[in-house]
């Protein structure tokens, strides 16, 4: 948790988007929005297809024909996890939404964890479900992947200085003033690596952050979109801006 947030009053959260990017997820995203309906019912839903050659987008179509509260932002091709977000972002700034929130499509994320996330926004700027501070989890992982990503939290949080457990997570709800203030227009990475910058972002400009558990389950249908190029992308970005923000600091020491 950062204390950006203590001397700060905050007002209400506004409607709320629930952004799902889609490539291949024919198999998850009906029963993802059925769950996200009923566990936030005045929530609305934006599917962010990129082009998914197994017929997700049709499927958003229909859903969307069937229920006022689901929107499809049809994308021309796979162009990666941060790009779909960045897009999804400024569709509901540019609709009116209070409140913008990250949600895999694959079911990992609990649905019926939102709530909680929405009661913390409250009094906070952004909010991130982490599965690393007590009372989260990880169902169905192997030991590797949890050492994979726990690390992954750790060297981000040691190389950029930032008070918070689980960086990498993509489950978070965000006030839409508080992706304004982010730079969004600048933004270049994808994967894991965007979430990290996205958090790095909001910690260096002094909003409040929360986080609050949740139960991360691995996915039962599809196949993962994780991949080698995505953990190297991470890699070197979050060592060059930690790398970058030392130098900068040591620079500043010296000249006051």
């Amino acid at each position: 948790m950062t204390d950006g947030g203590q001397a700060r009053q905050y007002g209400p959260l506004g409607t709320v988007l629930v952004i799902i990017p889609t490539y291949n997820e024919a198999g998850n995203i009906e029963s993802v929005t059925a769950r996200v309906r009923e566990a936030v019912p005045d929530a609305h839903i934006l599917v962010a297809d990129d082009n998914s050659p197994d017929g997700t987008g049709e499927i958003a179509d229909r859903l969307a024909k069937q229920d006022e509260h689901v929107h499809v932002l049809h994308r021309p091709g796979k162009q990666g996890l941060g790009a779909a977000y960045l897009a999804g972002f400024r569709w509901g700034i540019d609709h009116g939404y209070g409140v913008l929130v990250e949600m895999d499509a694959d079911g990992s994320h609990q649905p019926e964890e939102l709530p909680r996330l929405l009661t913390a926004l409250k009094g906070a700027d952004l909010v991130l479900g982490s599965r690393w501070v007590p009372g989260g989890r990880v169902v169905n992982w192997p030991r590797s992947r949890r050492l994979l990503s726990r690390g992954g939290s750790v060297y981000s949080r040691v190389m950029l200085g930032l008070p918070l457990r689980d960086i990498t997570g993509g489950f978070r709800a965000f006030r839409s003033e508080t992706l304004k203030g982010l730079g969004m227009d600048d933004v270049a990475s994808q994967g894991y690596c965007f979430q990290v910058d996205l958090a790095n972002r909001a910690v260096s400009a002094g909003y409040h952050v929360v986080e609050v558990p949740i139960t991360f389950v691995e996915r039962v249908r599809g196949n993962s979109k994780m991949s080698r190029d995505i953990m190297v992308e991470a890699l070197w970005r979050v060592t060059a801006w930690g790398v970058e923000g030392r130098v900068k600091r040591a620079l500043d020491r010296r000249h006051t």
